[in-house]
């Protein structure tokens, strides 16, 4: 057990500070930083994360030393308040939230106005001079925010449907009231209105929850602090941090502070701000605010928030509110040199809340804002040309899967014009997104899994859809602004959002969405969202491609990376369009030309398939010559495409079976046998011989070559011819025969010795005496990365075909694995999907073992990997320490292998430079430009047992 579970902080003195994440989460750190800072935090303590663990641990269980903490805090905090917990007179009011080290927005429970009862009411209303809507609205707040988190919630109590649920009965209560009367806002409700619902809300809890709502103040902190420890478990909390990758055992800590009120008078408010606008990245202070509420109000987006200044208004929605800036000029000017001091003091953009109660500002929070791929780059860019960070720290600080964000599909302008537009929201999340309109989270993720795009309809999100929003295309809301739910966690993701579109009326009964000039809209009609620009229209629009060659910060962020990264950034490409596109992505290479999709045209398969129905080999030979001329021209465009970089080829890898109809499908194969003419019966018992109870086993890879020498004779004379002609042209070119399924050497050196046979042929009949090409093989056979060091001394280079690999190595068949591997994550068996993110203390091992003894048997052996894995991010940061030369990834991952590719050099290099060694404000290229001999040093390859190379490719 720990010695100490409660940190006080107040008065300008705290126990904690922002270093002190781990113990007290993120909130309860910087609540102590800002404290310490002397800015005006209303006063209160943090409950650390590891009391959080020992709870669970315990069987839910608070020990008496903490009791006895809290007690000794809260006391402190009456002090600097002058007011006591629970007091008749003078009452002292908390609010109970959560706070894990990681923000994790609107996942876990929070409480507000703890400690009010029958017998503290009559002292929050003299407190307010009289004000008894003011109590009284703070006294059903509390009811039906503790009935729902600590009562239902944390009680584990899960209604039969979202309208049994307790706070859906109260707001019910709330809405009868609010029609019964005529109206159209909380806000008019009256102090008796209030009473009156307060009764009806203790009635409903008894009836509903079996049980009283607690009178006693400590019973609803205790019950508050267990309620924020058992959201931590909570489904939507979970589901979160299986999404971000947070780890479980962290915990959270449960913050406790004094509660001032927004919603007390018109000289009261709430809002968010942001110190950066975290859409775009523009250094703008940005943000929302309400008048007379309190924070929930602005973050559920119940009402639309005013804009905080000028920079914040948005046209058609809150332009005509009067800003923060406009209304109470000197709070605004105070609450600007916050941001300002906040910012420079964490040195990035900062999410802030705050209060004004009755004309003074209060500091609720501050924490590293989250924001979209765009603004996080312009924001890095931005941040070094104004010396506040280094370069080293700008590429450190970008997710690698945010980049990814840039390269969004964006909705066809030429589309646009012509399409009906159905409503205009505010632009919260980037790109374009089109999908079929679903109106629960529940059904937007099982249509997701179905293979449908869906776009996740509400009229605000909560913390219960996380599911469906991560699994849509994208979210729209017809209420909230640009802090609410939605907003914030489509920017964390890089969601395409569109949050307020209030012209939108959703009808959840009859699943329709109708817009104010009268369309009506049903669930499962397809619309389409432009992010950008906050606007819905009808129908599917077609999409198209991003261009981050125009985006300035984006070019000189990658530059930066590419100074830094020590592996090569290769694409897996079949064709020129692909190579072209890769290479606009900044790739330096062919990592993986898949040969066998090029087998597929009409009249390549047809001589494919006569090869593979042939009875002599004469014939045999006769269709593959017909192939050549085809393959040829596959690799004289594609080679050319990629001048003057490698293309790594590999030769033909399926078995045959995959070139001929399913025998099952009898239509197919009569089809095929009158194509081919030859006799369906015949052509069928074929395909039931080529047929194998396990094809990735079978006769495919160098064991094809091996039996039919031809066709390997045929692959490396295409590839060949293809290298002369354009040598003889003048395009230097560098192809990498690549011989796939290589368990053995001798299997190996059968293959080679047929490619190094006719590249002698092809230089006398070419008259191309030098022909620059490699010959080598991909290790995707365990046996090979363990027999790596007989066959490195006849091989070039190693491709390591991860894909393969994984499932021969893990046992698992990857088109199979989905009916297990997801109850293995769950279960914690594998941390991550082994066919997503490398098995590291397994398949991982293989991969070492394989360069190590590679290696040490050839010292100029070239090492690479073109398995999916060649594009994620913690597996190019294990490719990188083992000591491979390159990775290669799909085209649209080129980008992220770059970026992540610099982080790893960086984290194993000692981490970024101190900032003085940034650039002096101002030096950003303006336009995408090689790098500047004045940046900052490249790190020297760091030394690992393969002593590994350090060019690039």
């Amino acid at each position: 057990m720990a010695d100490k579970y409660v940190y006080s902080f107040g008065s300008g003195q705290a126990e904690g500070n922002a270093k002190m994440k781990e113990l007290l989460g993120g909130k309860g750190a910087n609540l102590a930083e800002m404290t310490n800072l002397g800015l005006p935090v209303p006063p209160g303590f943090t409950i650390s994360t590891e009391m959080c663990n020992e709870y669970f641990e315990s069987g839910g269980k608070l020990p008496d030393s903490l009791i006895q903490e809290v007690k000794k805090a809260m006391r402190q905090v009456e002090r600097i308040m002058g007011r006591k917990f629970g007091d008749k007179k003078n009452p002292l009011l908390v609010s109970v939230r959560s706070g894990a080290r990681q923000s994790m927005p609107g996942m876990m429970d929070t409480v507000l106005n703890v400690g009010l009862s029958t017998e503290t009411l009559p002292g929050l209303i003299e407190m307010t001079g009289g004000d008894e809507r003011f109590a009284y609205d703070a006294y059903r707040r509390l009811i039906m925010m503790y009935a729902d988190v600590v009562m239902e919630k944390a009680a584990g109590i899960e209604p039969e449907r979202d309208d049994l649920a307790v706070r859906a009965r109260l707001e019910d209560l709330m809405d009868g009231i609010k029609e019964a009367k005529g109206y159209a806002t909380d806000r008019e409700l009256t102090a008796e209105d209030l009473k009156i619902l307060s009764m009806q809300f203790k009635a409903t809890v008894r009836g509903v929850l079996g049980q009283r709502f607690p009178d006693d103040p400590w019973e609803q902190l205790w019950g508050g602090i267990r309620a924020v420890f058992q959201s931590w478990i909570g489904k939507r909390a979970v589901s979160y941090r299986n999404i971000e990758g947070i780890p479980h055992n962290w915990g959270t800590a449960v913050n406790v502070q004094t509660m001032v009120f927004g919603n007390l008078d018109d000289d009261s408010a709430t809002g968010v701000a942001f110190t950066r606008d975290p859409s775009t990245g523009e250094n703008v202070f940005y943000g929302e605010w309400l008048r007379n509420a309190q924070g929930e109000d602005v973050v559920a987006g119940i009402r639309t928030p005013n804009a905080l200044n000028l920079a914040s208004k948005r046209e058609g929605s809150n332009d005509h509110l009067a800003s923060l800036e406009e209304e109470m000029s000197e709070l605004y000017d105070e609450l600007s040199g916050f941001r300002t001091r906040l910012e420079t003091h964490y040195r990035d953009m900062q999410d802030l809340e705050f209060t004004i109660e009755r004309g003074r500002l209060w500091m609720l929070q501050t924490r590293v804002g989250k924001r979209n791929g765009v603004a996080a780059v312009r924001m890095a860019v931005d941040m070094v040309n104004e010396k506040m960070i280094s370069r080293e720290e700008a590429l450190l600080r970008i997710k690698p899967s945010q980049l990814d964000e840039l390269l969004h599909p964006m909705l066809d302008p030429a589309a646009e014009r012509e399409a009906w537009k159905l409503a205009k929201g505010l632009p919260a999340g980037p790109g374009g997104a089109v999908g079929r309109i679903v109106l629960d989270s529940d059904k937007a993720k099982r249509w997701a899994e179905q293979g449908r795009k869906v776009i996740l309809v509400r009229t605000e999100t909560s913390p219960e859809d996380v599911d469906g929003m991560k699994a849509a295309e994208g979210i729209l809301t017809s209420r909230g602004g640009m802090t609410s739910h939605a907003a914030l966690v489509a920017r964390g993701w890089g969601k395409c959002c569109i949050a307020g579109a209030s012209d939108l009326k959703i009808d959840y009964r009859e699943r329709s969405v109708t817009t104010a000039l009268g369309t009506t809209l049903n669930e499962g009609d397809w619309i389409s969202l432009n992010g950008s620009t906050g606007i819905v229209y009808q129908g599917q629009l077609a999409v198209m491609a991003a261009d981050p060659e125009k985006m300035d910060e984006y070019n000189e962020l990658m530059s930066w990376a590419d100074e830094i990264r020590r592996l090569g950034i290769r694409t897996n490409a079949d064709n020129p369009n692909d190579a072209a596109q890769a290479r606009r992505f900044g790739a330096k290479g062919i990592g993986l030309c898949r040969t066998e999709h090029m087998f597929f045209g009409e009249e390549r398969i047809r001589s494919m398939r006569a090869m593979i129905l042939a009875k002599t080999e004469e014939e045999r030979v006769a269709s593959l010559k017909r192939l050549l001329p085809f393959q040829r021209e596959d690799f004289y465009q594609i080679m050319k495409a990629m001048s003057p970089f490698p293309v790594n080829i590999r030769l033909v890898d399926p078995p045959l079976h995959e070139f001929l109809p399913d025998e099952n499908d009898p239509e197919a194969v009569q089809e095929v046998a009158d194509e081919m003419e030859v006799d369906a019966g015949k052509l069928s018992s074929r395909i039931h011989e080529l047929r194998e109870l396990n094809p990735m086993l079978g006769h495919r890879g160098c064991r094809l070559g091996i039996t039919i020498p031809a066709v390997t004779e045929m692959q490396a004379r295409a590839i060949l011819e293809a290298t002369a002609k354009l040598t003889l042209e003048g395009v230097e070119v560098h192809p990498e025969i690549m011989v796939p399924l290589v368990g053995n050497y001798l299997e190996f050196e059968n293959q080679r010795d047929i490619i190094m046979k006719t590249a002698e042929q092809v230089k006398k009949s070419t008259g191309c005496s030098e022909l620059h090409f490699k010959v080598g093989t991909m290790i995707e056979v365990p046996r090979a990365a363990i027999t790596a060091d007989e066959i490195a001394p006849i091989a070039q280079f190693f491709s390591f075909g991860t894909n393969d690999l994984t499932q021969m190595g893990c046992g698992f068949s990857r088109d199979d694995s989905a009916t297990f591997l997801p109850h293995y994550l769950e279960a914690g068996i594998y941390q991550d999907d082994p066919f997503q993110s490398i098995d590291q203390k397994g398949v991982g091992q293989l991969v070492r073992i394989a360069v190590e003894k590679g290696r040490a048997a050839n010292k100029d052996l070239h090492l690479g990997i073109c398995g999916e894995h060649g594009g994620d991010p913690a597996s190019i940061e294990f490719f990188d320490e083992v000591g491979l030369d390159y990775v290669s990834c799909s085209p649209f991952r080129v980008p992220i292998a770059r970026l992540a590719a610099a982080q790893s050099t960086l984290r194993h290099n000692g981490g970024p430079k101190p900032v003085e060694d940034a650039p002096k404000a101002g030096t950003a290229a303006k336009k995408a430009a090689p790098a500047k001999k004045t940046a900052a040093k490249k790190p020297a390859a760091r030394k690992t047992t393969a002593n590994p190379r350090t060019k690039k490719s």
